[in-house]
C-alpha cells in the first residue's frame, strides 16, 4: 500500500503562512508527478500546484506568486508553501502523486486524507 500523509494545516490571519508538508510511504517503485490540490464544501476539487520529477511546476493562476510548490525525491517528500493568504485560500488542501508500485506496473494516482487550510482574522 501506498500512502501520503500531510501535514502544516491550520488556522492562520490573512497576509499570514503556512507550509504544508506530504510525505509517501510504503511500497512504490517510482513517482513522476506530485501536488497538491484544494476542495471547499460544494464546490470541486481544484487543481492548486504540481511538481514533476525533474523539477518542473505548474500553478493555478490565483496562487501564482504567493505559493511554492517543492519536492525532495529522495524522502519521497512534497511541500507547499503558502504566503500572503487569503481567506479565498481556506480549504481542505490533498496531497496527490502519480506513481508506479514496480517497475512493470501502470502510473496511478494516489491521493492523501487532506489537511484543513482556514484564513480567517
Amino acid at each position: 500500500q501506498v500512502q501520503l500523509v500531510e501535514s502544516g494545516g491550520g488556522l492562520v490571519q490573512p497576509g499570514g503562512s503556512l507550509r504544508l508538508s506530504c510525505e509517501a510511504s510504503g511500497r512504490i517503485f517510482s513517482i513522476n508527478a506530485m501536488g497538491w490540490h484544494r476542495q471547499v464544501p460544494g464546490k470541486q476539487r481544484e487543481l492548486v500546484a504540481t511538481i514533476m520529477r525533474g523539477g518542473s511546476t505548474n500553478y493555478a493562476d490565483s496562487v501564482k506568486g504567493r505559493f511554492t510548490i517543492a519536492r525532495d525525491n529522495a524522502e519521497n517528500t512534497v511541500y507547499l508553501q503558502m504566503n500572503s493568504l487569503k481567506p479565498e485560500d481556506t480549504a481542505v488542501y490533498y496531497c496527490n502523486l502519480e506513481g508506479r508500485r514496480t517497475y512493470f506496473a501502470p502510473e496511478v494516482p494516489y491521493w492523501g486524507q487532506g489537511t484543513q487550510v482556514t484564513v480567517s482574522v
